[in-house]
């Protein structure tokens, strides 16, 4: 690919950032007035619409028996635990620590795949994974009095999203894309409703500006996802990848803007730290990923060449 292609796919990942954490923005506002539960059931309810009439203008159903697969209930059961915990980090903490957090995703992915699907990993994305990591816990800070719990819900949040994304590794390929994500974002609706009975929210009638919130996390949250799509489709994912981590430059320019955060020191080392870690983590795999496709490619011509 050309210089031109990569530099305009990393300017569609920044922007597909930004889209993103301005939905995370939207987020935040919503649960301000409203309980985690009844939230999940507005942000569930069209994201699974969307993808019902996705798959409706194909001629598709939503609800098959392949969603039933272990595989299948697995990720769901990761979305439903990576999107409880992040929502509720973001309604209940502080936006650009929450955004932090979340940017140690590809790193609890490197982790897992080592441990759970014997993917081979080196030193140098070890050492990645122990120093975003390490950028958590300075966030964190447990047993001090800077120490937040509700931020042990963004971590609860990444590793449901990672169980989510270790498990659609194992999907079979043959079952659309769009069918998996409407399953995940209609399973997030009764998990919202549980979460309402055991918190025993009241399910009052959102107002007028937080259906324009819940209108705003749509809107920014589709808009993102198919920008990136754009992005990864036009770029090598070695030059492109990396820019992921303009989401927590966006979230924590928000956050002080809108929310008035001032994130700490020792806050923004920890996110220093995680977005370095994460970046050269992300490069390495990509870099590697394209190296083994490299000498796949070769050896299969190696063996045409050999056949005639």
């Amino acid at each position: 690919m050309s210089a031109d292609s990569n530099a305009r796919a990393a300017l569609l990942m920044v922007a597909s950032m930004a889209l993103f954490a301005v939905e995370d923005a939207f987020i935040k506002l919503l649960g301000a007035g409203m309980g985690v539960g009844l939230l999940l059931i507005l942000t569930g309810l069209p994201g699974a619409a969307i993808f019902w009439v996705r798959l409706r203008l194909r001629g598709q159903r939503m609800f098959t028996r392949d969603i039933r697969r272990p595989v299948v209930l697995l990720r769901t059961l990761g979305e439903i635990v990576g999107a409880v915990g992040f929502v509720t980090a973001l309604a209940r903490g502080d936006l650009a620590a929450t955004a932090a957090i979340l940017q140690v995703l590809p790193l609890a992915l490197v982790m897992g795949g080592a441990l759970f699907l014997g993917e081979t990993v080196g030193w140098r994305r070890w050492l990645s994974v122990i120093l975003g990591f390490a950028g958590v816990m300075l966030i964190l800070r447990p047993g001090t009095q800077s120490f937040d719990p509700v931020l042990l819900w963004a971590v609860a949040g990444v590793f449901g999203l990672a169980l989510r994304d270790l498990a659609t590794r194992l999907v079979p390929r043959e079952l659309p894309s769009d069918v998996l994500s409407g399953a995940a974002y209609g399973a997030i609706v009764p998990a919202g409703a549980a979460l309402m009975l055991v918190g025993g929210e009241i399910a009052a009638m959102p107002s007028a500006v937080e259906w324009a919130y819940v209108a705003g996390t749509v809107v920014f949250g589709v808009s993102g996802y198919g920008v990136m799509v754009a992005a990864l489709r036009m770029g090598e994912a070695s030059m492109v990848a990396p820019f992921r981590y303009a989401r927590l430059a966006f979230a924590l320019i928000i956050a002080a803007l809108l929310f008035g955060e001032r994130p700490d020191g020792l806050t923004l080392a920890g996110s220093a730290l995680i977005a370095g870690a994460g970046a050269y983590a992300m490069w390495r795999e990509a870099r590697l990923r394209g190296g083994r496709s490299a000498i796949g490619g070769l050896m299969r011509a190696s063996r045409r060449r050999d056949r005639r």
